[in-house]
């Protein structure tokens, strides 16, 4: 039974998250067998939005939607019934329609239906001449407008939607990137934009407090948010428990111009208005991270990652949004390097080394002890400077072998001096993490 309420039936539209969207092979080629098994030039999966009909696939067609009223698709979606109209110049109501203007004579349409009842346009077929349609073809339409729904129910539940938010996810925008390269192909300057509403030692304060139902409302209440001061147009992806990302409308991503200006403006402005929406303000840090990228030049996962870093940044200096740097991700790539690498360094007894700062006795200008400092030479990179590669090893596990090597190897060289008869002192740094 078709629901009729048409507010519930335009947020289940909604909630499906397929308008503008990019074409997909999987809408494409059930399109393509329409237009084949009909013989006709020009077949849609056509979604029946407030004001247009909006076609998520097509062939024949150049545009993407026509306004709705007037057009067939809508009354399919408001009757829940196939609608077919022989020719449409010879029909009292769509005589003055966009389709018929258009040069368009036959139409049929069979309605797109989901579980709940809710129709959500049609599975159409068009002509260019009267014609009629045989009980086989309404059979014939009525399985591929199916085959329609089945579609669009499987990409919303298996492995593309939160279960717990119903949002889709990090894999459906890793898909839904590549549909946009594909209908894109020549590239065009676009911006990611990840807003994280907790950063981790809130998150986990607040789950020990407040249990994880707590986030689930956190997110929602923002991404309603998001999208009123944003707009409806925004796709947003939930990417973790605190984490969503959407695609910023063309010319608002070049990282430079007054377009990312304006459109940094308005997500200040949303993130300094969380008093009116947020229940959570004072106990949670929100923070943006705004990805400028090419089409076609950037990897999906890489658009992720350089998101991902700009929302760090943004944390971490507490400016709440940052933006993408090149110069910055270098800083980082070579910090992760250099992290690799040393665990390599502490196995190979050749990458590092002691040197020796003498502590001279001012008055006497007598030498009384020395200072043991860490060297590393990199069999690629060369000598790493100290002050690059310890505050890096120093929040890992690994500081704790290398003080204690450094400790071992100190003392090793002050039993020799001390054979030799030099009785200096040895000074020798010591990681927090070994004193405790």
């Amino acid at each position: 039974m078709t629901n009729c309420n048409e507010p519930e039936r335009l947020l289940a539209l909604r909630k499906l998250n397929l308008l503008d969207t990019a074409p997909t092979e999987a809408f494409d080629r059930i399109t393509r067998m329409a237009a084949r098994v009909f013989g006709l030039p020009i077949a849609a999966v056509s979604l029946t939005d407030s004001d247009r009909q909006w076609f998520k696939s097509r062939v024949g067609v150049a545009h993407t939607s026509i306004p709705r009223i007037k057009a067939p698709c809508a009354t399919v979606a408001g009757s829940g019934d196939m609608l077919v109209i022989n020719d449409l110049h010879e029909d009292a109501f769509f005589r003055d329609s966009h389709l018929a203007h258009s040069g368009v004579r036959f139409y049929a349409g069979a309605p797109l239906i989901t579980s709940d009842g809710f129709n959500l346009g049609a599975m159409c077929v068009l002509g260019l001449e009267p014609r009629t349609i045989s009980s086989t073809e309404h059979d014939a339409l009525t399985d591929l407008a199916a085959m329609v729904m089945a579609q669009i129910e499987l990409q919303h539940n298996l492995g593309r939607v939160d279960p717990l938010s119903g949002m889709p996810n990090r894999k459906q925008f890793i898909e839904d990137y590549a549909d946009m390269q594909m209908d894109r192909p020549h590239g065009e300057q676009r911006a990611a934009v990840l807003v994280n509403m907790a950063n981790q030692e809130q998150l986990n304060n607040a789950a020990r407090v407040m249990g994880a139902s707590y986030f689930d409302d956190l997110m929602n209440e923002a991404i309603v948010s998001y999208r009123a001061v944003m707009g409806n147009e925004h796709k947003v992806y939930q990417l973790a428990a605190t984490q969503f990302i959407t695609i910023a409308p063309p010319g608002t991503g070049d990282g430079a111009g007054a377009g990312e200006g304006t459109y940094r403006a308005r997500l200040a402005h949303w993130l300094g208005s969380r008093a009116e929406w947020s229940t959570s303000r004072f106990v949670t840090t929100p923070a943006i991270g705004i990805a400028p990228f090419l089409l076609g030049r950037t990897d999906c996962l890489d658009v992720l990652r350089i998101a991902q870093n700009a929302m760090q940044d943004a944390h971490q200096t507490g400016q709440l949004i940052g933006t993408y740097s090149s110069a910055q991700d270098d800083a980082y790539r070579r910090r992760f390097t250099l992290l690799n690498a040393f665990d390599a360094a502490l196995a190979d007894t050749s990458q590092r080394r002691l040197v020796y700062q003498p502590r001279i006795d001012l008055v006497t200008g007598r030498c009384i002890g020395a200072e043991a400092l860490l060297r590393w030479r990199h069999p690629e990179l060369g000598d790493v400077p100290p002050g690059e590669f310890m505050p890096v090893v120093e929040q890992t596990s690994m500081v704790r072998a290398a003080t204690s090597w450094v400790m071992r190897e100190a003392v090793r060289q002050l039993a020799a001096w001390h054979a030799a008869g030099l009785q200096l002192q040895m000074s020798v740094n010591v990681s927090a993490a070994n004193l405790l």
